[in-house]
């Protein structure tokens, strides 16, 4: 009788961890707390969860920056490839864990993209002919090599994200960590990076994904979910098992699961926005762009006359792929650029002729990149800055503070450094610093990146239903926000405007959408079904109790 064979050997992890807490040192909770979990070769772990709840901390320790350079007091264990990482160099670790920062801003050192994705291999003192070709291999991997010459200053943050990605795959590390790598992606850039990364997968590459739009994710069949709250493992195992498991107001999962859960709920009151579209013939245009064109490089132009109007109560989402041109667009509109040819009227005045605080008054602009425009060393200091440079009353700004933070859910954090907040958490401050300010127009890029699907409603829920805004507009990747919150959708292509109207007309048009490298969601299938019904776009928990 011969012996049965034995079972093959359960490789041993890239990644394990045990016993982790750690605290920052001006903080007086732990911000993780006893995690314990190990990660496999080839394995895709998401980690998922809401802001604040201690993701990107995890992360940080297993890079290796804590405890070196985030400071406080750390307790547990993590091996990589079974060392300890206390014994290891930053240096060291960073050839073996390659990160990918949430806000590309803070990565990207480089003049030139190709400078820039060599930055790591030089560091390596790798010779001059190895460093070209792993360069110029890790843009062709991810069909940038386009980018190759192109200054990093005028990338988008979409095309940041991949040259950051580029930089780090370079390297060729043996575990991939990337921190939101969505957020700043167009919906077609985004399925394709999570293409890339199953791909990355099963040639053997270990990679640890935090990521708030869980709905992509689960398309691409990751191993095994972490769902953190408080700083604690809440779940940990397979995709299938988790949307029982985790709470569906923190991270975004696909429609008809949320549906399906909201059901068993009572029936939210309707949102209903203060701001309501008045018809174009009534009142004159608050913005007004005549023939605009702009290039920042002579000859190449990324506005191409552009003619539309900006009117009371407007709730504009402007949609379009990466380098489309949508931030070069809105910063015409509040001045920070003038067009080459045409012109950009706001309040019927030539922005050639205004300055950019006197646009200020009348539209007030948050930035794609929050560490664009933090710099105070407390958040009430950075909220109250805008208000007391308009020369608002000193009792006022302080009601304006409060209430600004009370909207984006921050109340308490006055006295923090805004820079030692997580990245959702310096979105939600940026946010604020204009709320404070009470511009007319609201203009907001990339709002709701990085942030957790329970703030994003809250603080859209919020500063739709403020007075003091006469129009919105916001410049998203997230197809889902338009959906539920806007009543006209811009989509620019190329530079140009290749519809505008309706979110029900703009966005029932399969072809142009593809073109516009955009994909549709769960929850705009659903509306598109049940519009001849419910006559308005509805989030899916509206869905879920509607007729």
């Amino acid at each position: 009788m011969t012996n049965p064979p034995s079972p093959p050997p359960v490789p041993a992890p890239l990644v394990a961890v045990d016993g982790l807490t750690f605290r920052y040192r001006d903080r007086s909770q732990p911000a993780i707390r006893d995690m314990a979990f190990a990660v496999q070769p080839g394995e895709i772990l998401l980690i998922a969860g809401a802001s604040g709840c201690g993701k990107t901390t995890l992360i940080r320790c297993i890079n290796g920056l804590i405890p070196r350079s985030y400071k406080g007091e750390l307790q547990g264990r993590i091996e990589l490839l079974g060392q300890d990482t206390a014994a290891l160099p930053l240096a060291r670790i960073s050839q073996l864990v390659g990160t990918v920062l949430q806000d590309p801003e803070r990565q990207i050192l480089g003049t030139r993209v190709l400078h820039e994705v060599a930055f790591g291999l030089e560091n390596l003192s790798l010779p001059r002919d190895e460093i070209r070709e792993r360069a110029e291999q890790a843009l062709a991997y991810l069909n940038i090599a386009g980018l190759r010459d192109r200054e990093t200053f005028h990338l988008s943050g979409g095309e940041k994200q991949k040259v950051a990605l580029a930089g780090v795959l370079a390297m060729r590390p043996r575990v991939l960590i990337l921190d939101e790598p969505l957020a700043s992606l167009d919906p077609a850039s985004a399925h394709e990076t999570l293409d890339f990364v199953r791909q990355l997968a099963d040639e053997g590459m270990t990679i640890l994904m935090v990521e708030h739009r869980v709905e992509d994710v689960l398309r691409i069949r990751p191993d095994r979910v972490l769902y953190m709250a408080d700083g604690c493992i809440r779940f940990l195992g397979p995709a299938q098992a988790m949307t029982e498991a985790v709470n569906y107001r923190d991270v975004k999962l696909p429609a008809p699961l949320i549906i399906a859960r909201a059901r068993q709920e009572p029936a939210p009151a309707p949102f209903e926005p203060r701001l309501k579209r008045l018809p174009p013939s009534q009142g004159e245009a608050m913005v007004r762009f005549e023939h605009a064109t702009f290039a920042y490089e002579p000859g190449r132009p990324v506005l191409h006359d552009v003619s539309l109007d900006i009117q009371r109560g407007d709730i504009i989402a402007v949609l379009g792929p990466n380098g489309a041109g949508k931030t070069t667009l809105i910063k015409h509109a509040i001045g920070l650029l003038k067009p080459t040819e045409g012109r950009v009227l706001v309040g019927g005045r030539d922005t050639h002729a205004l300055s950019v605080a006197q646009v200020a008054a009348t539209l007030g602009y948050v930035f794609q990149s929050p560490s664009h425009m933090l710099f105070a060393p407390t958040v009430h200091d950075e909220l109250a800055f805008g208000p007391r440079n308009l020369r608002h009353d000193p009792a006022q700004i302080e009601k304006e503070v409060s209430h600004a933070l009370d909207v984006v859910n921050l109340p308490g954090r006055e006295n923090d450094p805004p820079l030692a907040l997580s990245f959702g958490q310096q979105k939600r401050v940026s946010i604020a610093a204009v709320l404070a300010m009470r511009s007319r127009i609201l203009v907001m890029d990339e709002p709701t990146a990085g942030q957790d699907y329970r703030n994003v409603l809250d603080f859209m829920d919020s500063i739709l239903q403020m007075p003091g805004f006469e129009a919105v507009l916001f410049i998203t990747h997230d197809v889902d926000l338009a959906v539920i919150y806007a009543n006209r959708v811009l989509l620019v292509s190329d530079g140009r405007l290749a519809a505008d109207g309706p979110p029900a007309e703009v966005l029932a048009d399969a072809e142009r959408l593809h073109r516009c490298r955009l994909v549709p969601t769960s929850l705009l299938e659903l509306n598109l079904q049940r519009h001849p019904s419910t006559g308005r776009f509805l989030r899916a928990e509206e869905l879920a109790h509607a007729a």
